[in-house]
């Protein structure tokens, strides 16, 4: 099992894809598909940015959590994995963000 905490929810996120609906929250959110997942993805970071604009910063903490672990969620049901983003992040380490962002191709709406 891996060593750090990402990679150990990642791999027990991938492991609960296929199971019984009744037997985990996360299996659940899998039955219900891909638009529910965003949707929670949406709604959690919702609940982030709320967190982020009150007096308390330690609020933000389980808001992130929970942000976290729906994007993960939604990585699994798309077959992707934390290596994916992080080879994404080593791609784009040492570009300026404003030269990577302007190098994208347009994509939203998805086609």
């Amino acid at each position: 099992m891996a060593d750090d905490i990402l990679d150990r929810l990642a791999d027990t996120i991938a492991a609960r894809k296929g199971a019984d609906a009744g037997s985990s929250y996360t299996a659940s959110l899998f039955a219900k598909g891909r638009a529910r997942i965003a949707q929670k993805i949406g709604e959690e970071a919702t609940e982030t940015v709320i967190a982020a604009m009150g007096t308390d910063t330690r609020a933000i903490v389980p808001e992130a959590a929970d942000l976290l672990y729906h994007l993960f969620v939604l990585l699994a049901d798309a077959g992707l994995t934390l290596d994916d983003v992080r080879a994404e992040l080593r791609r784009r380490e040492g570009t300026s963000g404003h030269d990577e962002k302007a190098a994208r191709p347009l994509s939203f709406p998805p086609q």
